[in-house]
């Protein structure tokens, strides 16, 4: 018999972290996520959302096992904002079974119809920054450290539960050329020398800090009108702060700012993180930071975390700016490729940064949609 409850106990929480890192276990291309990064997210007294959004997660049990998780969770600011009574499901896992699918979202369903929403949407997190999209194409690709990993059953189970396409992000291979593209070095150079645009440069991560929030405010206006953006809140942007610079190198910061010291654009490489969090199952400690800490130092593939322009300085030079630098300095640390993130797939704007480049479009993810009627969960 299928059981699911809300969880209520910190062991149940224990087995809702875990379980992915069972259901994958033999899988190659998972990655684990940062547990420790998970226990924060779903922590009132860590994660600032909680000002705004509310939760609840669920897990199915059979004959006392785990075998299917999901999360939910209300963005009342911006429910408020656009006027609209929209959930959100997160966190989901579940083994080949339908009817675990169905009992886990009955439930969701349930909480959402209580709480007085019409809608829900899904996988989507507590913002920008979290993990969205049910990968639906390029299974066979290892994952990052900042993206979902998912069966390609999941999507059946969504379609049988009556969940539709709302949109989708595509995510590319960047390939690092032999040596930097003179165009783009030919529009850095004008843009720096025209408007009096810098490239910051750093020696020590406290430097990067006092620009920090004003790179996040940018992100905030940089990303304003895209699917499901909520702005960040200060709070929010302190812990995207730890969060991010924990792990970042300084080879791959890049700030941008105007002749007034402003910034104006940024842009977050990592060295990729996932073979190391396999190797420590999404654990810091006791040895998982020495695999991070070598990945840091050596590698062949770059994570994408962000790149942002302020809106009035599109076109401008700055992107050129921030590529040109990222080029040389992959080229110098011997780097093969350049994972891009989740790009939503009309997003014009981010797609024609890699007209210049050899790439490779290996993976595209989903978030579904579906009203939240009396009907059942056939």
């Amino acid at each position: 018999m299928i059981s699911v409850q809300p969880i209520s106990s910190k062991h149940d929480w224990n087995l809702f972290f875990e379980f992915p890192n069972t259901l994958y276990r033999d899988n190659p291309c998972y990655v684990p996520t940062l547990l420790l990064d998970e226990r924060w997210n779903f922590n009132p007294r860590k994660n600032p959302a909680f000002e705004y959004c509310e939760t609840i997660a669920f897990l199915a049990k059979q004959d006392g096992k785990v075998v299917g998780r999901v999360a939910a969770l209300i963005n009342h600011k911006l429910n408020k904002a656009k006027e609209q009574a929209y959930m959100r499901f997160t966190r989901y896992d579940v083994i080949d079974d339908i009817e675990v699918s169905r009992l886990l979202f009955a439930a969701v369903f349930a909480w959402g119809r209580e709480k007085g929403m019409d809608t829900i949407i899904g996988p989507i997190g507590f913002s920008d920054l979290d993990k969205q999209g049910l990968l639906v194409d390029g299974f066979d690709q290892m994952g990052m450290f900042i993206t979902l990993y998912n069966h390609p059953y999941y999507h059946d189970h969504l379609t049988q539960l009556g969940f539709a396409k709302d949109i989708d992000w595509v995510e590319y291979k960047v390939f690092v050329p032999k040596k930097p593209d003179p165009r783009i070095e030919r529009i850095c150079k004008i843009a720096q020398k025209r408007h009096g645009y810098r490239l910051l440069s750093f020696s020590k991560k406290k430097e990067v800090i006092p620009y920090a929030h004003q790179m996040f405010h940018m992100y905030n206006e940089s990303f304003a009108k895209l699917y499901g953006f909520c702005p960040l809140s200060d709070g929010q942007i302190d812990m995207a702060i730890k969060q991010f610079f924990s792990l970042v190198s300084l080879d791959y910061i890049f700030v941008v700012v105007d002749a007034l010291q402003s910034v104006i654009g940024f842009g977050i490489m990592v060295p990729s993180l996932s073979k190391p969090l396999r190797a420590s199952r999404g654990r810091i400690f006791p040895l998982g930071f020495l695999h991070i800490l070598k990945a840091l130092k050596t590698h062949e593939v770059l994570d994408m975390y962000l790149i942002a322009v302020k809106p009035e300085y599109f076109g401008r030079g700055v992107n050129a700016i921030i590529m040109h630098e990222g080029i040389k300095r992959a080229i110098a640390n011997g780097v093969l490729y350049a994972e891009t993130g989740p790009e939503l797939e009309n997003n014009d704007n981010v797609q024609t940064q890699w007209k210049s480049f050899h790439t490779e479009q290996h993976k595209r993810r989903r978030c579904y949609i579906r009203p939240l009627t009396e009907e059942s969960v056939q």
